[in-house]
C-alpha cells in the first residue's frame, strides 16, 4: 500500500522513474532526473526535460538555467528549499532535443503524481512544453506568460513564465522574466491571504481570462522557439541550454 506521506511517495516514485523503460529515452540516459524541493512546497516549477548536467548528476536545473532560477527565486526571497522543481520528461532527450509526444504521454503521470502529492498553490510553468500541458491549451508561451489561469479540474493556479534558458540566449527576454517574476511575489502573497481570509462566497464562477481564450495557436514553434527564427542550443551541452523553451 502506498504511503500517505507525500515525501515518502515521491521516494518511491524516484525509485520507479529510474527504473522506468517505458519509452527509449531510459535507454541512452545516465540518471533519471525526477525532481527536487520541498515536498510541501507552496510553489512549484516545471521545465522542460533533463539537460546534459541534468543527466550527469540526476538533479533538475543544474546547468547555466538553474544558476539563473536560483537568482530569481532570491530575488523574491526564495531558495530551492522553499520549492520544488521537475520538468515534464525524467530522461534526457537526444542531443536535447525537443520532447515528443509519445514521450510525454508515458512520461506524463510521474508529474501528475508529483503535482498532486505536493499540493502547491501555484505551479509556474517554464516555457512551452509545461504551459501547454498543464493548461491543456496550444498557446506560446510568449503570449500568456505573467498571466495566471486555473489549472483545469484543480484549485492550482498555473503561471506561466519564460524558461530562463530563454533569458541567456534571448537578452531582450531576461527584463520579461525578471518582472514575472517579481509579480509572482504578489500572487504567492495574495494567494496566502485568500486562504487566511477567503473572499465572500459567489455563484458565478470566474470568468476566464478573456484574452487567451480567443487566441489561437501559436507560431512560436517554427520561428524558432522564441519567435525570432533563433533556437538555443540544449541545456548543459557547452554553450547551450535546453531546446523548444519558447
Amino acid at each position: 500500500m502506498a504511503s500517505a506521506d507525500p515525501a515518502t511517495r515521491l521516494a518511491e516514485l524516484q525509485r520507479e522513474a529510474a527504473a522506468c523503460n517505458a519509452c527509449p529515452l531510459h535507454e541512452g540516459r545516465t540518471n533519471s532526473v525526477f525532481g527536487a524541493g520541498s515536498s510541501r512546497a507552496r510553489l512549484m516549477f516545471v521545465g522542460e526535460a533533463p539537460g546534459y548536467h541534468e543527466d550527469r548528476l540526476g538533479e533538475p536545473f543544474v546547468g547555466q538555467a538553474g544558476k539563473l532560477l536560483d537568482k530569481l527565486l532570491a530575488s523574491i526571497g526564495l531558495k530551492r528549499g522553499d520549492v520544488y522543481i521537475a520538468n515534464v520528461l525524467k530522461c534526457r532527450p537526444p542531443n536535447n532535443r525537443d520532447p515528443q509526444t509519445a514521450e510525454i504521454e508515458k512520461c506524463r503521470g510521474f508529474l501528475e503524481q508529483q503535482i498532486g502529492l505536493i499540493s502547491p498553490a501555484i505551479v509556474c510553468t517554464l516555457g512551452n512544453f509545461s504551459t501547454r500541458l498543464l493548461s491543456g491549451q496550444p498557446h506560446g508561451i510568449s503570449r500568456v506568460h505573467g498571466r495566471p489561469q486555473a489549472m483545469p479540474g484543480s484549485d492550482i493556479r498555473l503561471y506561466p513564465v519564460y524558461h530562463p534558458a530563454a533569458a541567456l540566449y534571448t537578452p531582450a527576454n531576461l527584463k520579461v522574466l525578471e518582472e514575472d517574476f517579481s509579480r509572482l511575489a504578489g500572487i504567492l502573497e495574495a494567494n496566502h491571504q485568500a486562504k487566511v481570509e477567503p473572499s465572500p462566497k459567489v455563484d458565478a464562477a470566474p470568468a476566464a481570462n478573456p484574452q487567451v481564450a480567443v487566441e489561437s495557436t501559436d507560431g512560436d514553434a517554427a520561428a524558432g522557439g522564441d519567435g525570432t527564427g533563433t533556437a538555443p542550443a540544449g541545456e548543459g551541452m557547452p554553450g547551450g541550454e535546453q531546446l523548444g523553451l519558447f
